[in-house]
């Protein structure tokens, strides 16, 4: 009975878009919270309540979906991607119609809505420019939270994340196929955070971060894409990717991988350090990929001898 009436007080939690990182996440929060995650896939129900979390199937591109969401928790973690086409993110204007009265929410978009910033080092107070629609559509999702934060007195916050990795999260096809990387002279910074270190960080966001803030979701990494696969690479004993020039690259790669590969970035990370005190369990690329290799020796030793 104590602990029917201990779950019954904890808050609730609704997580709309429980992929890969709301996986990691729900293991952090099942404890604190009743965990309400979102699906529009319903066989996908037995997975979300075997993590521990209450599935409720809605689907973000049909509004009328969304009412049983309404009143279900106060506060909402959006890990949900924007729609594949348009200028606006349209799910997150459906999301936001049903979102409560001084709610509690934290949105994961991506450090794709600065564009190109020619390799420039740079704090949270930079304008968005977004280059291609994908971050088009993100900017228009952090609007439109904004909007209902600022009419329903809401307590939003916004991080911004760059490249995920994980163990199973890393482009060893990739290199398996060889696929070039850009010239050093003409390659871009990138940024990067583990999916684990993302799951504890929005964790951190839900308790401390401020109202109306964006956070930069980067780890320390201070690398360019190439040394990115290089470091991967040597990780794991393959061959590094060939290097090419802008020009020939763009006869072998898809457009949108290009267009990755066109905008340099070096986000600065001490909101998160500072005003959290967030502490990275892989404060860069190298320890993520050496845990990574350390799971694998201890996954299967007989094959690594």
């Amino acid at each position: 009975m104590k602990k029917q009436l201990n779950k019954m007080r904890r808050p609730r939690l609704l997580i709309i878009g429980c992929g890969d990182v709301g996986m990691r996440l729900l293991p952090l929060v099942r404890q604190r919270f009743r965990v309400i995650a979102v699906t529009s896939n319903p066989q996908r129900c037995a997975e979300l309540r075997a993590a521990g979390a209450m599935p409720v199937v809605a689907d973000l591109d049909c509004r009328h979906t969304l009412a049983r969401l309404s009143g279900l928790a106060d506060c909402v973690v959006h890990l949900a991607p924007p729609p594949a086409d348009g200028q606006t993110d349209r799910r997150t204007r459906h999301l936001a119609a049903i979102l409560p009265d001084n709610g509690r929410l934290v949105y994961v978009s991506t450090t794709g809505v600065y564009g190109d910033c020619a390799g420039a080092q740079f704090d949270e107070t930079r304008p968005v420019a977004p280059r291609n629609v994908r971050a088009v559509r993100r900017v228009d999702a952090e609007r439109t939270l904004r909007g209902w934060a600022k009419r329903r007195h809401g307590r939003l916050s916004i991080l911004r994340v760059p490249g995920i990795y994980a163990a199973d999260r890393l482009p060893l096809e990739r290199l398996q196929r060889g696929t070039p990387a850009l010239l050093p002279q003409e390659d871009v910074y990138t940024n990067h955070i583990h999916a684990d270190d993302l799951a504890r960080l929005i964790l951190r966001a839900i308790w401390y971060a401020r109202p109306l803030r964006a956070y930069h979701a980067v780890d320390h990494s201070d690398c360019k894409m190439g040394e990115y696969f290089d470091q991967v690479a040597a990780a794991f004993g393959m061959t590094p990717p060939p290097r090419l020039s802008r020009t020939a690259l763009a006869q072998q790669v898809t457009p949108v991988m290009l267009s990755f590969m066109s905008e340099s970035r070096r986000l600065l990370n001490h909101r998160i350090t500072n005003e959290l005190g967030f502490r990275f369990q892989y404060p860069d690329v190298a320890a993520g990929l050496a845990a990574a290799v350390a799971a694998k020796h201890q996954k299967d030793p007989v094959s690594d001898t």
